[in-house]
């Protein structure tokens, strides 16, 4: 049976931290619950897990009623963004050790210790100590541990946060590969993280979360292609979504002085003001294009990102180079205009390149 939630609330101060939530969650699938700090992800978690107990609503599983179900009878492993680790036992006892509480043979315990330290690549790392593992390959141990437990769910809350730029990326590969071969089909794997990148790489269904909220639901394509809302659009993209206040009039897109021939997918929305979304890889040097004068430069990785200015409206730029730029440099930048999005004075999607809209 599936895991299927109505309408939980949960509002222990002034604000909601889950505010009428509803899902349902299919065994052998990988959810994502894309939202920023204090969204509400690890509220959901704890309550899944049954750490939190909601105000109000109600969750199934199993044909039972899983808010009266005890925690040590849930079937739920759970990973910290904050991995936990036993630091006197080595890395086979780590892993070992809820297998060692339920009194397993220690026949099996070895099978499955190794199997689970083999999918997420730590074989051969058996016998040494925790404090001689580097950040990521702690967090693997602490993922592995959870693996043993052949958990019906699996909770990561933000497991790659505290792990540097360049781990992050291997882990996000690998953690595909160990969902898709360490887990049975009778698994949930619940996935919570405030980057977009992780959230469309892993390539489930995608939750976007925001105070407590559900924005949207759906495939991991279908939120980046077509997010419903501006915030969402926001929240799905990093650099966030660039958000310019427009006049779409007489086929033209004018806005801080700039006038641009409209697109043929923005084609059919009639004259009026809407908010046109451009992410941030869409808008590129130019020397023929328009002004704009930096803001802030800043180097991320191999890229640099341009905040701009021109009037009241504001943007982002990435650049897939390092580059070096003054504060308020003059810069000239062009739009890549069949990529933009327009979204109605309401901040819902009015039309999208890939033919989405919501009005």
């Amino acid at each position: 049976m599936n895991l299927i939630a109505e309408n939980l609330l949960y509002k222990p101060d002034e604000q909601f931290h889950l505010n009428e939530v509803s899902f349902n969650f299919k065994k052998g699938n990988i959810y994502t619950i894309l939202g920023r700090t204090l969204s509400g992800k690890t509220t959901l978690l704890k309550t899944i897990a049954g750490l939190l107990t909601p105000d109000k609503g109600a969750i199934q599983f199993e044909d039972k009623d899983f808010l009266k179900v005890p925690v040590w009878e849930r079937n739920v492993a759970m990973v910290y963004q904050q991995f936990i680790n036993y630091p006197h036992l080595n890395v086979f006892e780590n892993v070992a050790f809820p297998l060692k509480q339920r009194k397993v043979d220690n026949q099996e315990i070895n099978d499955v210790v190794l199997k689970s330290l083999k999918s997420v690549g730590l074989e051969g790392y058996e016998k040494r100590k925790i404090q001689e593992l580097s950040g990521g390959q702690q967090q693997r141990v602490s993922l592995a541990r959870s693996l043993v437990k052949n958990a019906k769910i699996l909770l990561l809350d933000e497991p790659l946060v505290n792990l540097d730029y360049k781990l992050r990326e291997q882990l996000r590969e690998e953690f595909k590969n160990i969902f898709s071969q360490g887990l049975s089909e009778e698994s949930i794997v619940i996935f919570s993280t405030t980057d977009p990148r992780e959230a469309m790489e892993l390539n489930g269904e995608v939750i976007v979360l925001d105070e407590g909220k559900v924005l949207q639901v759906g495939p991991a394509k279908e939120i980046f292609e077509n997010p419903k809302t501006l915030k969402v659009a926001e929240i799905s993209n990093d650099p966030p979504m660039n958000i310019l206040t427009a006049n779409i009039e007489s086929n033209k897109i004018k806005f801080e002085g700039i006038e641009i021939d409209i697109p043929n997918h923005l084609s059919n929305l009639k004259d009026n003001n809407f908010n046109l979304g451009v992410r941030a890889s869409d808008i590129e040097l130019n020397e023929k294009g328009f002004e704009f004068e930096v803001e802030l430069a800043e180097i991320s990785g191999s890229e640099t990102l341009l905040h701009l200015t021109r009037g009241d409206t504001k943007l982002i730029t990435s650049i897939e180079e390092v580059m070096n730029f003054n504060i308020h440099d003059k810069v000239k930048i062009s739009f890549n205009i069949t990529k933009v999005y327009a979204f109605n004075e309401s901040g819902i999607l009015a039309s999208s390149p890939f033919g989405g809209s919501y009005v």
